[in-house]
C-alpha cells in the first residue's frame, strides 16, 4: 500500500506542476486524484479488501496522504487565483497619463440658434415673443388678414388643408391677429414658429421656420419699418450687410414691399442660393392694412402699424454659407456636427 501511495503522490505532484497556476488545470488535478472517482478515492475503497490487521495502518496512511494532497492543492489554487487576478489587471490596465477619449458632443440645430439670436435682438429692442397654434382656422390664417376668397394662397395646391375646415398655417401672421384681438395697442411683438406650404427646392421647404414682427401704435410710419429692419440686420449680420425694400403687394399691408438683404453666401456677387442676383428675399413687409385693423377691432383712424415676415431657415443658410436649404432637414450627422461647440 505504501508503494502505491508514493507512486500516486509523485503523479499528483507532477500533474500539479504541469498545471502552471492555471485555475482550470488545478481543478482538473483535484478531480483526477481527490474527486469521487479519483485515484486516491479508489485506493481508499480498496482498503476493505485487505486483511483486517492491515486495514488501520493502510487507512491512516491514505488519510495522511489525502491531507498532504489537499494542502498542496490549496496552495496551488491560491497561486492560480493570484495569477488570474494579475492577468486580469494587466488586461484592463489604463495609462492615466494619456489624454482622455473625446466623445461626440451634441449641439443645437443652426435654425434653433438663429431663431434664439433673433429673439434676443428683438427682445433687447422691446419686442415681446408670442406663439400660437400651428393648426389654424380660415379666419385667422386668411380672412382676418384681408386675403380674398379667390387668392392663390388659399388653393389646395399651396395650402395643407385638414378635415373640419382647418389647415396648417401658411405663415405665422395668425399669431399677429390673435395678439391684436387680445391686447390693446401699443403692440410691439414678434411671433417665431413653423409654417407649412406645398413647396420644395433649394431655397424652399414644405415645413419652414418663419418670424414675423408687428408694431402698432399712434404715428407709426414706413420710416419706422425701414429703421427697425436696418437695426435688426446690422446687429445680426454686421454693419456690412446691405438692405433694400422693393415695392410689393400683399393683401394685409398697404403700402407693401419686398424685403431683401445682400446674400451672405456670396457677399452679393451672385451664386446659386441668390440665383445670381446677389440678394436674398427674406419676406414681405409693409404698413398694416386698415381692413386688418377693422377685423380685430382696432381703430385704423387712430392707430397705424407695420409688419414684416422673414424666413429663419434662409437666414441660417446665409449665416453658415449653406448652399441648399434641404440640408437643414436631412439630419445628416456629418453636416450637423459642424455646428457643435
Amino acid at each position: 500500500m505504501q508503494d502505491r501511495l508514493e507512486v500516486l503522490e509523485r503523479a499528483f505532484r507532477d500533474a500539479l506542476r504541469e498545471a502552471a497556476d492555471l485555475p482550470a488545470a488545478v481543478e482538473a488535478v483535484r478531480v483526477r486524484f481527490l474527486g469521487k472517482k479519483g485515484e486516491l478515492t479508489a485506493l481508499l475503497k480498496s482498503v476493505g479488501a485487505l486483511q483486517a490487521a492491515l486495514r488501520p495502518a493502510a487507512g491512516a496512511a491514505i488519510n495522511a496522504a489525502r491531507d498532504r494532497l489537499e494542502a498542496a492543492l490549496a496552495e496551488a489554487s491560491a497561486g492560480a487565483a493570484r495569477s488570474a487576478e494579475a492577468a486580469s489587471l494587466d488586461a484592463s490596465w489604463i495609462d492615466v497619463s494619456l489624454p482622455p477619449r473625446l466623445f461626440p458632443r451634441g449641439a443645437l440645430h443652426p435654425v434653433t440658434t438663429t431663431r434664439r439670436d433673433l429673439e434676443a435682438i428683438f427682445r433687447s429692442m422691446g419686442f415681446t415673443v408670442e406663439t400660437g397654434p400651428e393648426v389654424e382656422d380660415d379666419r385667422h390664417n386668411f380672412e382676418a388678414l384681408n386675403l380674398p376668397a379667390d387668392h392663390p394662397a388659399r388653393d389646395a395646391t399651396d395650402t395643407f388643408y385638414l378635415p373640419g375646415g382647418l389647415l396648417l398655417r401658411t405663415h405665422t401672421s395668425p399669431v399677429q391677429i390673435r395678439t391684436m384681438e387680445a391686447v390693446a395697442p401699443p403692440i410691439r411683438m414678434i411671433c417665431p414658429g413653423r409654417a407649412y406650404r406645398k413647396d420644395l427646392d433649394a431655397t424652399h421647404l414644405p415645413m419652414f421656420h418663419q418670424l414675423e414682427a408687428l408694431v402698432v401704435d399712434e404715428g407709426i410710419s414706413l420710416a419706422d419699418l425701414k429703421g427697425t429692419c436696418a437695426a435688426v440686420w446690422s446687429r445680426f449680420f454686421g454693419a456690412s450687410v446691405a438692405i433694400r425694400l422693393r415695392p410689393g403687394y400683399f393683401p394685409f399691408v398697404e403700402p407693401g414691399c419686398e424685403f431683401d438683404v445682400s446674400c451672405r453666401v456670396c457677399e452679393g456677387k451672385g451664386c446659386r442660393v441668390c440665383k445670381g442676383t446677389g440678394w436674398i428675399e427674406l419676406g414681405g413687409a409693409g404698413m398694416v392694412h386698415p381692413a386688418v385693423f377693422e377685423a380685430v377691432g382696432i381703430d385704423p383712424e387712430r392707430y397705424t402699424g407695420f409688419a414684416f415676415g422673414l424666413g429663419i431657415d434662409r437666414i441660417a443658410m446665409m449665416r453658415h454659407a449653406i448652399s441648399d436649404l434641404r440640408l437643414l432637414v436631412d439630419n445628416d450627422v456629418r453636416f450637423l456636427e459642424q455646428f457643435a461647440c
